[in-house]
């Protein structure tokens, strides 16, 4: 169904090759997983089969890709809209419409289905991925991992022959990422649908392969194998390793049925404890009040308002610490937020100390970015109240707020205006009071080879991500929010963003983070907050509240249950 025949791809003003003499041949109706490193090429490859490589992103092509005989080189993506659907890593660009409905029936029209075939498919397509509820709601309300559902569904319509995903469930939780990776599963076995992914949270997806794919070394067999040499791979792949089975087990169940001596050998041991909680205290790099025309002073002019926004505290200035000692840096009570008809926060009642870490988790829509959202005055209580470091976040003048909280939001190019990596690093260092090249350095650190001439729209998701993280800690806010940190990132990258959060923790700074990544929760929070319905039906030690529910616990807690471990780290340093 799919051929690649020697193929490399390389961008203007690119030195090297994005992909190198790729060659492999997908059979119709199998499920390959692609997976590599953030920035390997995963992206430009699934382009490559939807012709949006090179015909729409420029750059050179060589060799040849043909899909069910059709070249790619001469057929560009609008003669190969009825054979593969595309869903990106940014399902917001896919919108033409204004509602859900109306984008589920937007392909189907373009293809000229009847009337009658269009309305069946859409309550298929409705009742398959949970959204029923949401046909009438416009698309600029929905969160993240709504808008994505519906960009799955708009390909899922017209029934191509080919279906190419980038990061399909990198904004879903749990179990709305199950029920697409099922609906995915059942086109696959029941209608021979061939579908080509790319996806980081392997714990999720792995065990629906039928293939994977490792990029860039271009090895290509069953997940098992592949797993065995891959430096990517899930907790239950690592624990596996770290244990000596064989072959690798690719499921909790798989590895349930091998864990009894495990178990035995961790037997009467307990997990290291988590990072201790610590009081507010000097921040590294903390200055004190400045006088007016000081870098820090009142007369300095505020990066949100140097940066064209005016209202958004995203950007930082060099930081010191808030409230007397003791204080929270987060307060909430009774808080109530509604947005039109829908009310998104109800009765929420929230204290996060210096220190901390504390993660939010609940269904897509739950209301965890609005919380977010509230905490730094972009969205007003409607009851109830709220305080930053003292402060209330929707009357403070944003040049007060940005020295005490930053906010990496779930779109990171919301924070990325220069045309340079480079230039956007001068910038935040220039924002922040800090030295040059800080940014850059926290850049590198996240993810090593990040080009300084590169675009930022140019760079993929993860890559984008980690530019904004930097952007943000560069500044050292004393509060710090992060709304789906790791979506895009790969594990490594993943892994130093834990250990840069966590130094961060262990200064003082209190960290918030809305995430659906059960394992960044287990290895990161101190506490896990669970919202549904805009309210908290759940806040207490991570450990507690994560092995409690199912939906939310981690692979590892999975297997070695009842035993109290989270990670495989934990798992290691006890062994």
């Amino acid at each position: 169904m799919i051929r690649f025949e020697n193929v490399s791809v390389t961008y203007e003003d690119e030195a090297e090759p994005t992909l190198r003499d790729v060659r492999l041949t997908v059979p119709e109706g199998e499920l390959v997983l692609l997976v590599g490193p953030s920035g390997v090429g995963k992206s430009t490859l699934l382009g490559a089969v939807s012709g949006l490589v090179p015909h729409f992103t420029g750059g050179t092509l060589t060799g040849r890709v043909t899909v069910d005989g059709r070249d790619t080189r001469t057929h560009p993506p609008r003669e190969l809209a009825d054979l593969v659907g595309t869903v990106g890593q940014d399902p917001s660009a896919h919108f033409v419409t204004d509602t859900v409905e109306d984008e589920l029936a937007y392909g189907m029209e373009s293809l000229g289905l009847s009337p009658a075939v269009m309305r069946r498919r859409v309550e298929e397509t409705l009742d398959l991925l949970g959204l029923a509820e949401l046909r009438d709601r416009p698309l600029a309300t929905l969160s993240g991992g709504q808008r994505q559902r519906v960009a799955i569904g708009s390909v899922l319509t017209p029934h191509p022959k080919v279906l190419v995903l980038d990061e399909p469930t990198s904004a879903l939780d749990p179990s709305a990422a199950e029920d697409v990776l099922a609906v995915l599963q059942r086109l696959v076995h029941d209608l021979g649908t061939t579908v080509l992914l790319a996806e980081h949270r392997l714990e999720r997806v792995v065990q629906y392969a039928d293939q994977v794919l490792l990029l860039p070394d271009g090895v290509m067999g069953p997940p098992a194998e592949v797993m065995a040499v891959s430096p990517v791979h899930p907790p239950v792949v690592a624990l596996g390793r770290l244990a000596g089975w064989e072959p690798l087990p690719l499921t909790v169940r798989d590895a349930r049925r091998r864990s009894a001596p495990l178990k035995a050998r961790l037997e009467g041991r307990v997990p290291a404890g988590p990072l201790p909680r610590l009081a507010p205290s000097p921040l590294p790099g903390s200055v004190p009040d400045s006088g007016p025309g000081t870098p820090d002073g009142p007369g300095a002019t505020g990066a949100a308002e140097s940066r064209g926004g005016g209202f958004l505290p995203f950007r930082r200035r060099r930081t010191r610490p808030a409230g007397p000692t003791g204080a929270p840096l987060v307060l909430a009570d009774g808080l109530g937020v509604r947005r039109g008809r829908v009310e998104a926060l109800r009765r929420v009642d929230l204290r996060v100390d210096a220190g901390e870490t504390v993660a939010l988790m609940g269904r897509n829509g739950a209301g965890k970015s609005t919380l977010l959202s509230t905490l730094v005055g972009m969205i007003e209580p409607t009851v109830g109240t709220v305080r930053v470091a003292g402060l209330p976040p929707h009357t403070t003048a944003p040049r007060e707020l940005i020295r005490q909280v930053g906010l990496v939001p779930q779109e990171p190019r919301d924070l990325l205006y220069a045309d340079t990596v480079a230039a956007e690093c001068a910038a935040a260092d220039g924002d922040a009071g800090a030295a040059p090249g800080t940014c850059r350095a926290l850049v590198e650190e996240l993810l090593p080879g990040v080009a300084d001439g590169t675009h930022p729209r140019d760079l993929s998701e993860g890559q984008r991500l980690a530019l904004a993280l930097a952007v943000v800690l560069t500044g050292r806010p004393p509060l710090l929010l992060l709304d789906e940190p790791t979506r895009g990132l790969d594990y490594a990258a993943k892994a130093r963003l834990v250990a840069h959060l966590r130094g961060l923790a262990a200064a003082g700074h209190a960290i918030v983070l809305a995430t659906h990544d059960v394992e960044l929760a287990a290895e990161l929070a101190h506490r896990v907050v669970i919202v549904a319905d805009g309210e908290v039906v759940a806040d207490g030690p991570t450990a507690e509240v994560v092995v409690s529910s199912p939906a939310f616990s981690p692979q590892v807690a999975k297997i070695l249950a009842p035993q109290p471990w989270l990670t495989v780290e934990q798992v290691e340093a006890a062994l």
